[in-house]
């Protein structure tokens, strides 16, 4: 009796819990969603419909306009802004989509593995998880790359293995929860594995918090390669990448700010997007 009325408290004291947290809006969710598919398009099928190769130098034409015979404008180089625009959002948008991968992969089944199976086990991945969040997420960053440095793969290894820590923690405080509920109990009782248990209970109830916990991650992921490619430790010149673009153009920023802000917002509005879609809050 007083187990039953301390899970009915629990259970009380948890709904109120997730009342009294503010709610995502639906008409932002769908704002993020519409940006994101609309900037996806430009940064899938934009390299694919400009036939302008975004590496080739038109010195006579360097700093062009906008709306003039390029799009865009061009950079100090006379490349096409619009090409490498659609190819530096299609890398970006790759590496971060890898890196969440990256990150996501083993930091959901680890966390799952931990709070399923518990004991020293449970005990040694926390310890694990501890010690990479001691660790500067920068410095684990720069560790990795340093084994290749202007490579795709280190870069987003590094990345991910700043960010899997999150998934770890979520995952695992979730499913400890999640595992302890009576329809669980009541599924194994009828004799179904932990496969089962896995594929059509427990994914499904950590996908909303999962989805929202990537969004942020992506978005970390978009930052931290522009960032990291803007200090020249990341993807380098003269692949068009949108952190090394603002690097390039920052020092014409006097004669044609308007190029220098093209990159910037395009990363603006990646970022917007995955902030709304995930409801501006963390899970």
């Amino acid at each position: 009796m007083n187990s039953a009325i301390t899970s009915s408290t629990t259970d009380i004291h948890a709904a109120l819990a997730q009342a009294a947290r503010p709610q995502p809006s639906r008409w932002a969710q769908q704002l993020g969603w519409m940006l994101l598919l609309i900037l996806s398009g430009f940064a899938l099928l934009g390299p694919l419909l400009i036939s302008t190769d975004p590496d080739r130098q038109d010195l006579l034409n360097a700093l062009a306009p906008l709306w003039g015979d390029y799009l865009l404008g061009s950079d100090p180089y006379g490349r096409s802004m619009l090409a490498r625009l659609a190819h530096g959002a299609q890398l970006s948008f790759l590496l971060a989509l890898l890196t969440t991968l990256m990150a996501v992969v083993p930091g959901v089944l680890l966390g799952i593995v931990a709070a399923w199976r518990g004991g020293w086990l449970e005990k040694a991945l926390v310890a694990l998880a501890d010690m990479i969040m001691a660790l500067p997420g920068l410095l684990l960053v720069l560790l990795v790359i340093a084994f290749a440095p202007g490579h795709f793969v280190p870069l987003c290894l590094g990345l991910a293995l700043a960010l899997w820590v999150e998934f770890f923690r979520i995952s695992r405080a979730r499913s400890a929860v999640i595992l302890q509920q009576p329809y669980i109990e009541a599924t194994r009782m009828l004799g179904f594995g932990p496969g089962y248990i896995l594929r059509r209970l427990l994914l499904p109830a950590l996908a909303p918090t999962l989805l929202t916990l990537g969004s942020f991650a992506m978005s970390t992921a978009i930052i931290g390669i522009s960032t990291l490619s803007a200090i020249s430790v990341g993807v380098r010149p003269p692949t068009a990448e949108l952190g090394s673009m603002i690097v390039e153009l920052l020092p014409y920023y006097a004669e044609a700010p308007a190029l220098v802000l093209l990159p910037s917002l395009l990363i603006f509005l990646l970022v917007l997007a995955l902030q709304l879609i995930s409801g501006g809050r963390k899970p």
